[in-house]
């Protein structure tokens, strides 16, 4: 497990930490404590992951916007 501080880190980071928590934390072989360090850890990294997908979801919204696309919905064939 990096010592990096979770803010500092990218989504891809994060998203490779927190499979390496759940792994850890799935195979139970980890003492009471540590499990309760990594589970912390998992979920400040899955906060962090959230709130990078929301950053570039907006974006995008924003980028849409300036084409003069439809925000926030998309296209469905057929209808």
């Amino acid at each position: 497990m990096t010592d990096k501080p979770v803010a500092e880190m990218t989504f891809e980071e994060a998203m490779a930490a927190l499979e390496t928590v759940v792994s850890q934390l799935e195979r139970g072989e980890v003492a009471l404590e540590q499990s309760i360090a990594l589970y912390e850890r998992g979920a400040a990294l899955k906060a962090h992951c959230a709130a990078k997908l929301k950053d570039a979801e907006e974006k995008v919204e924003l980028i849409r916007q300036q084409e003069g696309r439809a925000v926030g919905t998309t296209p469905v064939e057929g209808l």
